[in-house]
């Protein structure tokens, strides 16, 4: 009887402790203002960087993730990438129910293991492990561990405490661990108060810790999340990658290891190249018209193709390599078109940039190896300085676009790394300049020409349209304008590739029924072709207005009006103006000729959260107005 009562307050005792090393993830447990606009809540996430062997460093994540609804399943799905330069060391998770309680297991063994590879990429020896849980009940909570050790400390992954804007946490933490006498920058980004710091003789480590982060909710016209998330940036200045050593505390010596240790030693023409770029420019007397030439040349000669391989991704194809198989990535055909400049005596520069269509710069007082994705090529001229988009068989000479415009990149030299920036696409420069004139008849139906022409940023407007057969053109242009029943004959697409690069459509089209008849009545929308849409109300907004890109649109629509047609009521001239932009629109009668004038300029730029209604009230003065009718009535 003893020994039965000794065995079950054993049970109970070891049971107990059991509990106490389990975290309760109940989703009760969570408190109300964490789940308010969030779709999931990290509950727990230690994550660990262990650099004390800088060829073999070692991520260590801890996660503990309740999802509350279906959007946010992304959160919990799990990938993890490997090469031969960082391996997945293993992987163990549990899937709990809304109590908390065990419901499945999982390991390395049930992630689906595929290519990396990009449909663009011919040679990438990138994989990736991918696991995404199978649960159709909400809410529920994952938590899972796994370790993944990297050859080298060029690149240190960046911590954040949520990457997600409708994510909340409990609680987080990370730990950079590293020998005493390693130098290492850190940058903390919107991170409230001091990491903690412990230091030993033979280590050093500093935590970080966030608790109790809300979830931000989705704004429209939001600046970009690095703006207002919380993470870490660390380099270290001793590195190791892939063989090769090297040390920088700023962008010029980054700049100088780029272009010593990736970039020189790549760039070596045979004497045949050689004479052949010489002879290609022969009798053209600026360096401007030579550039232009052998730019030419190379998008002629070339296709891109993603490559990454070579030093971790980083080190371009050798420009014999590239001028013999005719391709090559961003970083490739860059240095190739570098290396020919250099054959007839033109210097340039090889540029590392964040290319999208949202802007984003260098950190001008943080350097580090991982805010590039994409290289492009300065040439200093003494006239002007001109960029070159090097993967592109079609961009103007000296036009960059969107992708890259108005943003600071690194330019790296034998002198050192320099942080340049590229041109901007400006607002009054990114032109749609319209003019149509369309004939209306008894029956409401439209006929008549359109022109346009697109600029500045607006010039790729039709990128995805110009390359394709003129049927599948007349397909996708319906899209563009969503207008019913509308269509379109004659459309002639053309591109003046100068130093101010149009685009141009002329086409000719036809609207039935553009304009309903009711009894002796005919309403019209004056605007045919480019309304403004309003945008959504936002109560007690808390992120700033960011607005990336302004333009400029001009449309001139002229109606030629059937005998018979008077007005009875159009919208009265209008113009407003405000610091986002301005509007005006006028409407104008000459003898049957209806003629309709449309200016709306937007303005990039950043605003504070308290103008947002202002901003809102815009866009919906602008959209009522752009929607307004004109009332003929019938003899």
């Amino acid at each position: 009887m003893l020994k039965r009562l000794l065995l079950l307050i054993f049970i109970a005792v070891a049971f107990k402790g059991y509990a106490q090393e389990q975290p309760d993830y109940n989703v009760e447990n969570i408190p109300s203002a964490l789940k308010s606009r969030a779709n999931a809540v990290v509950r727990n996430m230690e994550t660990t960087v262990d650099m004390r062997a800088p060829e073999n460093v070692i991520l260590n994540v801890k996660k503990a993730i309740t999802v509350l609804n279906k959007n946010g399943d992304q959160v919990a799905a799990l990938a993890l990438f490997y090469n031969k330069a960082t391996s997945i060391k293993g992987v163990k998770g549990i899937i709990m129910d809304s109590f908390g309680k065990p419901a499945g297991k999982f390991s390395l063994s049930n992630f689906l293991d595929e290519s990396a590879v990009s449909d663009f990429s011919l040679f990438e020896d990138a994989r990736i492990k991918r696991y995404n849980p199978n649960v159709l009940t909400y809410p529920y909570t994952i938590s899972y561990e796994y370790e993944i050790r990297f050859k080298q400390n060029l690149i240190i992954p960046d911590w954040y405490a949520t990457p997600y804007s409708d994510v909340s946490v409990e609680k987080t933490s990370y730990t950079f661990i590293s020998k005493p006498d390693d130098k290492i920058r850190i940058k903390e980004y919107n991170y409230k108060g001091n990491a903690e710091v412990v230091k030993s003789d033979k280590v050093i480590s500093r935590t970080w810790k966030v608790t109790n982060l809300s979830a931000i909710k989705r704004e429209p016209y939001a600046p970009d999340p690095d703006n207002y998330l919380t993470y870490v940036k660390i380099a270290p200045e001793q590195f190791t990658y892939y063989g090769h050593k090297g040390s920088y505390s700023n962008w010029q010596e980054l700049g100088k290891w780029v272009y010593d240790d990736l970039v020189k030693t790549r760039q070596t023409l045979s004497p045949d190249i050689i004479q052949e770029m010489n002879n290609l420019v022969k009798g053209l007397d600026s360096d401007k018209e030579k550039a232009k030439k052998i730019y030419e040349y190379v998008q002629k000669k070339t296709r891109y193709i993603s490559v990454q391989i070579g030093i971790g991704g980083f080190q371009p194809f050798e420009a014999t390599e590239v001028h013999r198989v005719s391709y090559g990535d961003c970083k490739a055909l860059v240095n190739y078109t570098q290396s020919l400049l250099k054959a007839v005596g033109i210097n340039s520069l090889y540029c590392v940039v964040y290319g999208d269509s949202y802007k984003k710069s260098m950190d001008a007082d943080f350097a580090s190896m991982d805010q590039g994705n994409h290289i492009i090529l300065c040439v200093p001229l003494k006239s002007d300085t001109t960029w070159l988009e090097c993967t592109s068989q079609d961009s103007p000479f000296g036009y960059l676009g969107s992708f890259t415009d108005d943003r600071v990149v690194l330019a790296c030299t034998e002198e050192g790394g320099k942080l340049l920036k590229t041109p901007a696409l400006t607002t009054a420069a990114s032109l749609l300049k319209r003019k149509a004139e369309l004939n209306l008849d008894k029956d409401g139906n439209v006929n008549g020409k359109l022109h346009t022409d697109f600029s500045g940023s607006q010039y790729d407007n039709y990128r995805r349209i110009i390359s394709k057969p003129s049927s599948e053109q007349l397909k996708l242009l319906k899209e563009e304008y969503d207008i019913d029943n509308i269509d379109f004959n004659n459309l002639k697409l053309a591109q003046r590739k100068d130093s101010n690069p149009v685009t141009s459509e002329s086409l000719d089209l036809t609207i039935q029924r553009y304009a309903p008849r009711t009894n002796d009545r005919i309403y019209m929308v004056l605007n045919a072709f480019n309304k403004t849409n309003s945008i959504p109300e936002v109560r007690n907004r808390t992120l700033p207005v960011y607005v990336n890109r302004g333009f400029t649109d001009e449309d001139e629509i002229i109606y030629n009006l059937p005998e018979g047609y008077s007005i009875e009521a159009k919208p009265n001239d209008r113009e407003i103006k405000s610091p986002f932009g301005s509007y005006a629109v006028k409407v104008t009668m000459e003898g049957k000729k209806l003629i309709y004038n449309r200016k709306f300029v937007l303005n990039n730029g950043t605003y504070p959260a308290d103008k947002y209604e202002s901003f809102m009230r815009f866009f919906s003065d602008v959209s009522s107005s752009d929607n307004s009718k004109v009332i003929f009535k019938t003899n």
